[in-house]
């Protein structure tokens, strides 16, 4: 591992963000970073969580606490999978490959985005728990294409995506210049130069890459996408539930709907057959001004019951975290923000050490808590403030 990762230098997440931060160009860093409009809802998803307190049984001795479980008939062994980023070969140019290969080397899974650097080939080949989220970019011929070669290249179940009928407004994007930084003219570059001449190890590590990539999983007639393009390609390609079925013909195996914000939403996904609801407001990236997802998870929980897996995605900084939303319904969590400071900030060796950073910290708070296992965690082993849940 980089030196520069290894403890005592990064104790926790939000030392590995800032380390991201400093490595990164602003525009980078604010994608990273950033959610849409006024961040009311990314600001919830973090504090939500000091909303809900430890109840510790003390005094039991747990020598080795088993974090592992089981998510969509796969095994893992922590209660976390990596979830989709969209362009993070921009934030390191090992992008995908490294979050899947991380994940492997942890035991758990990687959810790759549409929206991604590396073809799905390539990143199934880092890892064998690899699952695909799924945006209906190019119309259906190019999604049924894409969706076959998932299925062709081992992919273990879908992920699609319900909270994108149109990009969210992220105005530190705009400020910075994003567009640009996709775009090839150079001219509306230069106002933007100086911040990125200053991050010269992540400018040479860019430009060896070849810039911008297309997206080699969204593939039209025209050929692969290109990043430019996406906030267009996603307005003209929201999900209908009446998409469900015709998916369902093309894929024979799990389908997970993720971004389920209502219990009402989490039934209707349930009646249509859904193996898993994923909880989740894209990080506070969409639709700004909805509750925290933690808030969320309790009513989901129970409207579902056992009739499909609820996983929990949006806020999770620390072991603790996730450990909250297991006691609170959830299956497993899908870690993303926290992986990604890792990667920008050192590749393969920063999404390793996020990865243990949260091991680490789930392994002292099971002892401490005075539970065996996180497959015995419930809502017992916790209390929630007053005015906590949103239902």
């Amino acid at each position: 591992m980089t030196r520069s990762l290894a403890s005592p230098h990064i104790l926790n997440i939000a030392d590995l963000r800032a380390a991201a931060r400093a490595r990164l160009p602003d525009v980078v860093f604010d994608y990273l970073d950033g959610a849409a409009e006024g961040e009311t809802t990314h600001r919830d998803n973090t504090s939500c969580f000091d909303e809900v307190m430890f109840r510790p049984k003390l005094a039991v001795k747990i020598p080795q606490p088993d974090v592992s479980t089981r998510v969509l008939g796969t095994g893992i062994a922590l209660p976390l999978i990596l979830a989709p980023i969209g362009y993070s070969r921009m934030l390191h140019p090992r992008g995908e490959c490294a979050a899947s290969a991380g994940a492997a080397r942890a035991g758990t899974g990687y959810i790759l985005s549409t929206i991604s650097g590396h073809s799905l080939e390539a990143v199934r080949a880092e890892n064998e728990k690899v699952f695909f989220q799924l945006y209906l970019m190019g119309g259906r011929e190019a999604s049924e294409a894409t969706i076959d070669r998932a299925a062709k290249a081992g992919y273990r179940a879908l992920f699609l995506t319900i909270d994108t009928a149109v990009a969210g407004f992220r105005e530190k994007d705009f400020r910075n210049g994003m567009s640009q930084l996709m775009g090839k003219p150079l001219l509306p570059k230069l106002k933007y130069l100086p911040n990125i001449l200053a991050h010269p190890r992540w400018l040479a590590g860019f430009l060896r890459d070849g810039g911008m990539p297309h997206l080699p999983n969204a593939v039209a007639a025209g050929g692969p996408l290109r990043a430019t393009d996406v906030a267009a390609a996603l307005e003209s390609a929201a999900v209908c539930w009446e998409d469900l079925e015709w998916i369902r013909n093309l894929w024979k195996g799990p389908i997970v709907i993720k971004g389920i914000q209502t219990a009402d939403d989490a039934r209707r996904a349930v009646d249509l057959g859904v193996s898993a609801v994923a909880v989740s407001n894209h990080g506070g990236r969409q639709l700004d001004g909805v509750p925290g997802s933690l808030r969320v998870l309790p009513a989901v929980v129970d409207a579902v019951g056992e009739q499909c897996e609820v996983l929990f995605d949006s806020g999770i900084r620390r072991g603790a975290d996730i450990l909250k939303a297991l006691c609170l319904g959830a299956k497993a969590v899908l870690v993303g923000r926290a992986y990604a400071y890792g990667m920008a900030a050192a590749g393969d060796d920063g999404v390793d050490r996020a990865i243990e950073i949260l091991r680490s910290d789930m392994v002292r708070t099971l002892k401490l808590l005075g539970c065996p296992t996180v497959r015995a965690l419930g809502r017992g082993h916790i209390s929630m403030r007053p005015g906590f849940r949103a239902d």
